[in-house]
């Protein structure tokens, strides 16, 4: 079990603490990404290298662009090419592919001379470029493009179900978002609409990715939510929502926040100026001009005293007190400050 490790900042600098405020990684990158899958992105010299939890960098190439690892590959970009590197940052996959996404389920769809196909993690094509499009496997089926419209294909490389749509994505449980002219809904993994397109893009959201077996749906200028299980699970009529955390979410009535549950009834009444999503157990709220922690009752758990706050990980919350970065625990309790 890999110890979570939390992004610091030090005189214009970054680097890394553990969940009791020791530094792992002193401070000296102008940019890191967080963990994940065990490492983060750190720059250097304009250029992004990948870094493990004991801080010793990939360096045997640099590269453009550095993706996350899935599945023991990262995809990188050499020039305009793509291919992919091991943990060791050895070049697995040579640099060939007009785009790459990221392994799932073994396998990988890359673009070559302008169709898309499925690489297995020796590189070699398991579906031969054929499609117009492609994107992950997930429970064995992948969105894949075919004459002009797109579909499912299973791991043989057959439409399990027949193109259909504008654009889709893939599947995230039982459903997967699906796009026709410019709305989005669900399909099912039968090809049925359980939900037909009719929700619009909002600018800056994500759209159709659960949290909490909720995702956002936003139709005729109000929010609601689509269930996991393929329903209009809360009417879209809050003037502003945010995600699922816990069994709870953000939504805003008549310019201020409260939370409703997952019947979409009121569980925390609206009277914060602002309020982020739930997660271990707390979620960010601001009162008076200042952030600080409630619980799932709405009682603050940390006294509004932030000029910032962001969700809760592992145990701990970055904020931010006159411009300097600390961490909190959940009691309130400071376990490293920027100096």
């Amino acid at each position: 079990m890999r110890q979570p490790l939390f992004k610091i900042r030090q005189n214009g600098f970054f680097g890394f603490i553990n969940a009791a405020g020791e530094v792992v990684i002193e401070p000296q990158y102008l940019e890191a990404g967080e963990f994940h899958n065990g490492f983060a992105r750190v720059r250097l010299n304009d250029q992004w290298v990948p870094m493990d939890a004991l801080g010793r960098l990939l360096l045997k190439r640099i590269y453009r662009v550095i993706g996350p690892f899935e599945e023991g590959l990262a995809r990188v970009q050499v020039v305009q090419s793509w291919g992919y590197i091991d943990t060791h940052g050895n070049e697995v996959i040579p640099a060939r592919f007009e785009e790459a996404g990221d392994f799932s389920e073994g396998l990988a769809a890359v673009q070559f001379n302008g169709k898309t196909g499925y690489l297995n993690p020796e590189g070699t094509f398991v579906l031969k470029p054929a499609f117009i499009s492609g994107g992950a496997f997930r429970g064995g089926l992948a969105p894949a493009g075919a004459g002009g419209q797109c579909g499912y294909i299973d791991t043989s490389g057959n439409f399990a179900i027949a193109p259909a749509w504008d654009e889709c994505r893939p599947f995230e449980g039982r459903v997967a978002v699906v796009l026709r002219d410019g709305r989005w809904g669900l399909t099912d993994r039968e090809g049925r609409e359980v939900v037909p397109p009719q929700f619009e893009f909002v600018k800056g959201h994500a759209h159709g990715e659960f949290f909490d077996g909720m995702a956002l749906a936003f139709r005729d200028g109000k929010y609601g939510f689509v269930s996991q299980q393929g329903e209009i699970a809360v009417e879209p009529m809050f003037d502003l929502a945010g995600d699922y955390g816990e069994g709870l979410a953000l939504v805003e009535i008549n310019g201020a926040y409260g939370y409703i549950d997952k019947a979409g009834k009121l569980a925390i009444m609206p009277k914060f100026e602002d309020a982020g999503v739930f997660s271990d157990g707390l979620a960010q709220v601001r009162g008076n001009g200042r952030w600080g922690y409630i619980d799932t009752e709405g009682k603050f758990a940390i006294p509004p005293a932030y000029d910032a706050a962001t969700p809760f990980r592992e145990g701990l919350a970055l904020t931010i007190m006159e411009g300097k970065w600390q961490y909190v625990d959940r009691f309130g309790g400071v376990i490293w400050r920027e100096r």
